[in-house]
């Protein structure tokens, strides 16, 4: 039977922890678990048969870490042949206990994807394939896509899945304690992509125990309308006599995930730490426990890779300036590949209030599927809003489906048959909120009835796709009132009538409704305005017009949809509290002038309120340059670098609005309101103004203080090197010296790079339960080298304690913590 069918009828129980259980057989520090599929396979069958006999009802095949960048067939071994006996020994252990379900097992790569990291998305997809096609052949039941902290990653993971299998695919991912993934995602961002990419079951696993994952588990039981899993750690790990233990036993684990299944978790198992006797508690507490159906959930939702926008809960607004149409400077940066004026574009829009940003680069003679891959990537690396992409030429919009990070907005389709045909297999595959014009065979109907017919016909033909009215968005369409008096009219009813009567949600390019008419502004925001009033979801403007922000930051007040007056407060308080200092200015510069007969003492003009000169002397927190920095924005930042250097030399820059601007963006790194890839682009973009800085400095014979050496390695037996080389950027950008030895070092080589530099601090890393004592044994070896060197730890499996009790000298949990410990402790060499 397929495991889908029976996912209706009971609750399915997995194995556990399969890295801790090769640890209690024998498995050494630093030693690849997937190398014991053909060395010790009698231990890893009788592992599954374990779990099988405690009442799982699937096992995943000892295949986690087994991709093609770490298995090689020239280095001593097959990628295919670690798969194959991977997958055959779960489906042996299957066989003799006469029940269950063989697991493929995916897990990260170990590296990030492009534009944070070097690993190309296609790439990503490419590696992942083999993994599945191997174990496809070798007869896996499903595929299980865990422990994923890179939503670009999972993605991948996913559509490999999808594209040479027909398989079910579970999907989870970890969390921290405060609910993001490693690259910023939310549960709903995790929910809304993988949804959209067809997931058959979803959840969360590994990072924490189930006390902590409880919460997210409820937040994803209440916007998810898939079934939901969850294999959490057996609480938090601890280093005991050389032995990683975890601090919640078999019964507790149990009683803990009473909860998970009460609040309609249907899958249920274990992560790091649970082992046979786990499982058969957790069987026996959640077994009875009655199955509570999935909830399908009405929600519209588009997400990027760390921000879902919901569509319904209030009218959003969509930025429309990355559009060449009547834009002739945007032309020539779309000719010349100017994405520094792109992307200036959508931080200016994002500043404006925008929540999803359309991004359109259709121009005669120009490379569409290329400029438009390009521009959604660049976007992608500068904001975490979601995009709307914008394009009627398919295979510009499929390219740019595939390498999008989250659930995009689709402009457009329409009810012309071959258009439907041709857009919705597509937003059926990569998933997407879709708009469709109200217009078909026979034109644009004039009125509001024949509009709702073609909305109709568009939401019955997305159905037979497996789409559903959620995922459509009706384009009521805007007719310029200059030729069509009745046009607004018109567009008004059906806007009206989409919600009322289909229970639909609408979007209009607002500002078509003024084409041909001078000072469009008022026009348009009158429209606006109308528009909402009648249910309008989503509105295509500029969010940079007063007009329409007026507009639309009153609506929200007068509609109670702004608590308290904060956004529009926020939006107007300063500009009211800047006008009535400019007004009381005026008035002591007139009264000036009537005494003295002239513009008053000169000390009035210097202090000059907040427009006046002291003003601009001051915080140089809107400069240029540390804009871009703040904004990742990386050609922009060597222009504005160049420009700085033309009023100050290059350590004032650098001190004055380099340095602080990532000690601004770390700052909000360590407050959660940025997130990692923010955090490298903006690392990124200070690097190539330091190289900037760096060609004025060596020109004039001027040296950057070097603030001292650090060595950075990730441990043997482990090839997961993103946190390793997150931190090495960032140490490298406030002026340290990496040493950065690589990844699966053995603990001699590291404690001999620190003995030859006599190197101050040391950090290491690792991703794996099964490479923590390796790591255990290099803190070990530098303090009896090195006993100078402090020594800082990080990873997805340590804690504090952890890190306390194997004797290293921090736990820093994030790269601007490591930055901020070598600040602490390196000194100048």
């Amino acid at each position: 039977m397929d495991i889908r069918d029976e996912l209706k009828r009971k609750r399915i129980f997995f194995d556990g922890g399969m890295g801790s259980m090769l640890q209690e057989w024998g498995l050494l520090p630093g030693e690849l678990p997937e190398t014991w599929n053909l060395s010790h396979p009698e231990a890893v069958k009788e592992i599954h048969l374990e779990y099988l006999r405690a009442g799982a009802d699937v096992v995943t095949a000892n295949t986690f870490g087994a991709n093609g960048f770490k298995y090689k067939k020239d280095e001593g071994y097959s990628l295919g042949s670690i798969v194959t006996a991977g997958v055959s020994l779960a489906k042996e252990a299957v066989k003799e206990a006469g029940h269950g379900y063989a697991a493929l097992d995916l897990g990260p790569t170990g590296r990030l994807l492009a534009p944070c990291g070097d690993l190309d998305f296609e790439d990503a997809c490419k590696a992942y394939k083999e993994v599945v096609e191997a174990g496809v052949r070798a007869g896996a039941d499903l595929i299980v896509i865990e422990t994923m902290g890179d939503s670009y990653e999972l993605k991948a993971a996913v559509l490999a899945a999808k594209e040479v299998s027909s398989l079910p695919v579970f999907a989870t991912v970890t969390l921290d304690e405060k609910g993001k993934m490693l690259t910023g995602g939310t549960v709903e961002t995790a929910a809304a992509l993988l949804e959209g990419l067809g997931a058959d079951v979803i959840g969360l696993n590994c990072g924490l125990g189930p006390v902590q994952l409880l919460p997210f588990m409820k937040h994803l039981r209440s916007v998810s309308s898939l079934p939901l899993m969850v294999n959490p750690n057996a609480g938090l790990p601890r280093s005991e006599n050389g032995r990683t233990v975890y601090d919640i036993d078999a019964c507790g684990f149990a009683q803990a995930m009473k909860a998970m299944a009460e609040c309609g978790v249907s899958v249920l198992g274990g992560c790091c730490g649970t082992t046979p006797e786990h499982i058969r508690r957790l069987r026996e507490v959640c077994g009875p426990l009655p199955l509570l159906p999935v909830e399908k959930k009405d929600r519209t939702v588009v997400s990027s890779y760390g921000q879902a926008v919901i569509l319904g809960e209030r009218p959003v607004i969509i930025g429309e300036r990355i559009n060449p149409t009547g834009k002739p400077r945007l032309k020539q940066a779309l000719k010349d590949r100017d994405m520094a004026y792109i992307l200036n574009m959508a931080a200016s829009q994002e500043e404006n209030g925008a929540d999803i940003l359309d991004v359109n680069v259709g121009l005669p003679g120009l490379d569409e599927t290329a400029v438009m891959t390009e521009t959604v990537r660049e976007l992608q690396s500068v904001t975490d809003l979601p995009l709307q992409i914008d394009t009627s030429d398919v295979k510009a919009m499929e390219q740019a489906m595939r390498i999008y990070n989250g659930k995009p907005m689709v402009n457009s389709v329409n009810g012309k048959k071959e258009v439907m045909e041709a857009v919705f297999p597509l937003v059926r595959k990569y998933g997407g909120v879709v708009v469709a014009l109200c217009l078909d065979e026979n034109g644009i109907p004039e009125t509001a009835a024949g509009r709702l017919a073609v909305a109709k016909k568009i939401y019955e033909t997305a159905a037979s796709y497996g789409i559903e009215k959620k995922d459509i968005l009706v384009d009521a369409l805007c007719m310029a009132v200059s030729s069509d008096k009745n046009g607004a009219m018109t567009t008004l009813e059906t806007v009206k009538r989409v919600k009322e009567e289909l229970g639909g949600k609408t979007v209009l390019g607002v500002s078509n409704i003024s084409f041909g008419l001078p000072m469009r502004e008022h026009i348009n925001s009158a429209f606006f305005l109308l528009a909402l009033e009648n249910g309008l979801s989503a509105a295509i403007i500029n969010p940079g017009l007063p007009a329409m922000a007026a507009a639309y930051k009153s609506f929200l007040v007068l509609h109670g949809m702004d608590e308290n007056c904060s956004g529009y407060v926020e939006k107007y308080g300063q500009e009211e509290a800047a006008r009535k200092a400019e007004q009381e200015a005026r008035k002591e510069a007139a009264a000036g002038i009537r005494k003295n007969g002239s513009q008053g003492t000169g000390e009035t003009e210097s202090s000059g309120g907040p427009y006046g000169p002291a003003a601009l002397e001051g915080d140089p927190a809107e400069t240029p340059l540390k804009r871009s920095i703040k904004k990742g924005m990386i050609q922009a930042a060597e222009t504005a670098a160049r420009n700085a250097l033309l009023s100050a030399d290059a350590l004032t820059v650098i001190n004055r609005e380099m340095i602080p601007a990532l000690d601004e963006v770390g700052k909000g790194f360590e407050a959660g309101t940025v997130f990692l890839p923010q955090l490298l682009m903006s690392a990124e973009a200070a690097r190539a103004a330091f190289g900037i800085m760096k060609e004025k400095m060596t020109k004039d014979g001027v040296e950057r203080e070097n603030r001292g050496a650090v060595i950075l390695a990730t441990v043997k037996g482990d090839i997961h090197d993103i946190g390793k080389n997150i931190v090495k950027v960032l140490l490298e950008n406030y002026g340290f010296q990496v040493m950065d030895l690589g990844r699966d070092v053995p603990p001699e080589i590291i404690a001999a790079a620190a003995v030859e530099g006599h190197v101050p601090v040391v950090g290491l890393s690792a991703l794996m339960t099964t490479t923590v004592p390796a790591m255990e044994r290099t803190i070990r070896l530098l303090r009896e080298k090195a006993p100078w060197a402090k020594i800082m730890v990080g990873g997805a499996v340590l804690t504090e304690e952890y890190a306390n009790s194997i004797g290293a000298d921090a736990y820093c949990k994030d790269a601007m913590a490591s930055v901020n410990f070598a600040v602490k402790y390196v000194k100048k060499i």
